[in-house]
């Protein structure tokens, strides 16, 4: 415990580093000749390939593994609806709380009353009526992403979706035969897990330096473009803030009977992991060692929620979207009614499944729902400046969505993870 400890300590003063210096920095300062921005982007870049060596290997092999131990069809189909039961729940839990602080701060409105931008304002009716216009904002995209047409291509080009559809027919393909040769490719998944697992262990030993490059990178291009978006800043976090320390807790305890803080405490390696990669895949061996080996979460449950939900949970990007988007709306004076909010809430809700893990994934989504809305997409270039950091934020609120939607489904399953009150007074682990 002492050394896990000390690692923590570690992370926590290399991001308190990176934000002094890459405040200082910015993006033209030098040393020795060398200018410091390439120098963080060329080392958070190293950092993130090196996370994401292993996430096609260890997604595929886990949800393979996975659900080959379930076994019956009924207990698979059981664990589904449970686990896509509790992804619709937190996002639109997310969405709402989102909703609320884009309509109490109202970034997109002068302290006078009139829109920031305004151009579009008298067209209104014509941009509420582009929601009925029959657009399908990317759903068409996302569905095909689901079935590729080549499992090759789609292991190359890092197609969660796809790659996650394969993965579970092929390990439901493997729990429904009978012969020795089930066991055989159980065991051969499972231990290349296992060794991904290891190797990511490898590359956590650098948390503390990729934190410091990636953040300090962040802070480089976006600690002086503040001004003028404090209230849509504000929105974001304190919406991602609320979600993240009042609602998912609300959760854990009172669904998951599980200590909040004690949950917290387990995922901390991933939390800040995803802070500072801004890429819930890149972060997801991280995840599942801590769901596994610190919350106690079983393998069977772990292997299938928290890779499935990686592609297809994004709470924090939901959130977000929705805010970015009633920002750009509002900004352009139009004004929509709680029928249209609740309708682009719905939107974000979709387009939040086909976001990429990787960062700034979010902004191609929120490109999809100003098309939709009728509105330019250039106007993203009133958040853009801000979106790296509330990247960060949003991660680290999808990854530990992610999280509690696994712990919930071992709850629900009658699991005694390591996170009951009762068993955390006895153990010094």
């Amino acid at each position: 415990m002492p050394k896990k400890r000390h690692g923590l300590w570690k992370v926590i003063f290399a991001i308190l580093l990176a934000i002094l210096v890459g405040s200082w920095s910015g993006t033209s300062k030098t040393l020795f000749g060398v200018n410091l921005y390439s120098i963080f982007d060329l080392l958070g870049a190293l950092f993130i390939n090196a996370l994401s060596l292993v996430v096609v290997p260890l997604v595929s092999s886990s949800i393979i593994s996975g659900v080959a131990k379930i076994g019956s069809e009924e207990e698979f189909g059981r664990l589904g609806i449970k686990t896509f039961g509790y992804y619709i729940l937190t996002s639109i839990l997310a969405i709402l709380i989102g909703l609320i602080f884009i309509n109490l701060f109202k970034p997109g409105i002068t302290a006078a009353g009139d829109p920031l931008l305004g151009t579009y304002a008298q067209n209104a009716e014509h941009l509420q009526g582009a929601f009925f216009s029959g657009q399908s904002f990317g759903v068409v995209r996302i569905i095909l992403q689901i079935v590729p047409s080549n499992i090759m291509d789609a292991f190359a080009s890092g197609n969660m979706l796809g790659l996650i559809f394969f993965s579970i027919l092929f390990g439901y393909a493997i729990s429904k035969i009978r012969d020795r040769s089930s066991k055989v490719l159980i065991h051969f998944f499972q231990g290349l897990f296992q060794s991904m697992i290891h190797i990511t262990h490898l590359f956590i030993h650098l948390l503390p330096f990729g934190v410091f490059f990636l953040v300090a990178k962040a802070f480089a291009t976006t600690a002086h473009g503040f001004s003028g978006l404090g209230y849509f800043f504000l929105s974001v976090l304190l919406g991602l803030s609320f979600f993240l320390f009042a609602g998912l807790p609300l959760l854990i305890r009172f669904i998951g009977k599980v200590s909040p803080f004690s949950f917290f405490r387990s995922m901390y390696p991933a939390l800040f992991t995803a802070f500072s990669t801004s890429s819930s895949s890149a972060t997801l061996p991280v995840t599942l060692d801590c769901i596994e080996k610190r919350a106690g979460v079983s393998n069977r449950i772990a292997s299938l929620v928290i890779p499935l939900g990686g592609s297809i949970n994004m709470s924090g990007s939901a959130l977000y979207e929705l805010v970015a988007a009633m920002f750009v709306i509002q900004a352009y004076g139009v004004h929509l009614s709680l029928f249209h909010q609740l309708l682009l809430s719905f939107i974000a809700l979709l387009t939040s499944i086909g976001v990429a893990g990787v960062p700034s994934g979010s902004l191609v989504a929120i490109i999809m729902i100003l098309k939709t809305v009728g509105l330019p997409t250039e106007g993203i270039g009133l958040f853009i400046a801000l979106d790296r950091l509330l990247d960060m934020c949003r991660t680290t609120v999808n990854v530990f969505s992610d999280s509690t939607c696994a712990l919930l489904v071992a709850r629900s399953e009658g699991e005694k993870t390591l996170l009951l009150p009762k068993a955390l007074k006895g153990r010094r682990e």
